[in-house]
């Protein structure tokens, strides 16, 4: 027991003998009941762990939340709205951050400090991933199939064969990656020395994966390969591991924070590396975006930096203003409720997409502003977002929909 725990435990003996007295008419006794009730605290104390010691980290939640509403909002621009990355102001800035940005909380969480790996619990977290992952996406991938479209059966096979498997891709590429993290961790734990090594490794290969995909002249599933599509193209495309070589290095980005997280909370804390990430990010996205500066092989290398830029100062943001996002204000309690739903949103957001093409069109024909075009995505994602709640809460009326389509 803990100083307080046991201050109050002797303050709670002293009323009691004073009330009974005369029940305790010997020191043995005494003794005796004592022992007996201090066994009976120390059991009902929690243990002290390394999870519960450490505070939970709300606005990680909040920035969760924040995620999903942006990932909503693009979905909503591409396909509520018909606009195209071409002629939108906000779709372009959007593409560059907001799924790298998810991967990363998703890798940063991956990491516990307590988890114990043996095989049993390895082979307990895979079969809960894959309960918790495959089964919900399953299930809303065949009913949005029956419900967007005329034709059910040739949109299931057409949208199976796709890489973005009509908008369900994002699931079963994070279930692709736990499988890969978890059995990795396993055998990282065996390690006695040189522990950063292994993880540092299976980033730069997630990067060279990552940059095969900006490499037509070389590799048939790279954006803009003109070739003939060859059968490793076609199994890429077909099981969305295409997506896991483009957004893994992120994954792992965030796990690797995690895992040092007091040392990059002194880099993040430094006087310099805000000043020189903020005029990294500016260059970076202005070449991505606008001025196209490099070719060939090196054409990518902007975009990727941007990536990594953007994603890191809306993190830094979240924790430097942490305190606007608890649980005790508006914005934070309601990002939080968001960030602990975005299995529930994702699945069933696809179903409440507006079909308003009239708005793409008018963007095509005129120069967009990008609040007025971000701000319309964003208001329409809320109340879309408003529905999912609403509709989960309905299903999760039920404890067999509760843990089958959603995990919990």
């Amino acid at each position: 027991m803990g100083r307080d725990e046991k201050g109050y435990f002797h303050r709670f003996m002293l009323i009691l003998m004073q009330k009974y007295y005369y029940f305790f008419d010997n020191q043995k006794k005494l003794s005796k009941f004592a022992l007996v009730m201090e066994n009976v605290v120390k059991k009902a104390s929690p243990v002290a762990t390394p999870e519960t010691k450490k505070q939970r980290l709300e606005w990680l939640d909040a920035l969760r939340g924040f995620t999903m509403i942006l990932v909503v909002a693009y979905h909503v621009a591409q396909s509520g709205f018909g606009e195209s990355w071409r002629h939108s102001s906000s779709m372009p800035f959007l593409i560059l951050f907001r799924m790298p940005l998810f991967f990363f909380v998703s890798g940063f969480l991956a990491y516990k400090v307590s988890q114990v790996w043996n095989l049993r619990n390895l082979g307990s977290l895979i079969v809960k991933k894959l309960r918790v992952q495959l089964i919900p996406t399953i299930v809303f991938f065949l009913l949005a199939m029956a419900l967007l479209n005329k034709d059910f059966w040739a949109s299931v096979n057409t949208q199976l064969l796709s890489p973005l498997k009509g908008g369900y891709w994002f699931t079963l590429v994070l279930l692709y990656m736990f499988l890969i993290y978890y059995p990795f961790a396993y055998l990282e734990s065996k390690l006695k020395h040189v522990r950063w090594l292994p993880i540092v490794l299976l980033f730069l290969l997630s990067l060279a994966c990552y940059e095969t995909c900006f490499l037509p002249k070389y590799f048939s599933w790279a954006q803009g390969y003109k070739g003939v599509k060859t059968e490793l193209y076609h199994f890429l495309m077909n099981t969305s591991l295409s997506q896991v070589m483009l957004y893994f290095p992120f994954f792992l980005y965030g796990n690797i924070v995690h895992r040092y997280w007091d040392k990059a909370q002194k880099v993040m804390d430094s006087k310099w590396f805000f000043p020189i990430l903020v005029v990294v990010i500016v260059l970076a996205t202005l070449d991505a975006l606008k001025w196209h500066t490099l070719r060939m092989a090196w054409a990518n290398l902007p975009q990727t930096v941007a990536k990594f830029g953007l994603l890191t100062i809306t993190f830094m943001y979240f924790r430097y203003y942490h305190q606007y996002f608890t649980k005790f204000t508006i914005m934070g309690s309601s990002l939080q409720y968001i960030g602990r739903r975005t299995l529930d949103i994702y699945l069933i957001h696809f179903l409440f997409m507006p079909d308003v093409p009239q708005i793409g069109e008018y963007f095509k024909a005129h120069s967009s502003n990008f609040v007025i075009d971000l701000m319309l995505s964003v208001l329409m994602a809320l109340v879309i977002i408003g529905f999912c709640i609403i509709f989960s809460n309905i299903l999760r009326i039920s404890p067999f929909f509760k843990k089958w389509l959603f995990g919990r």
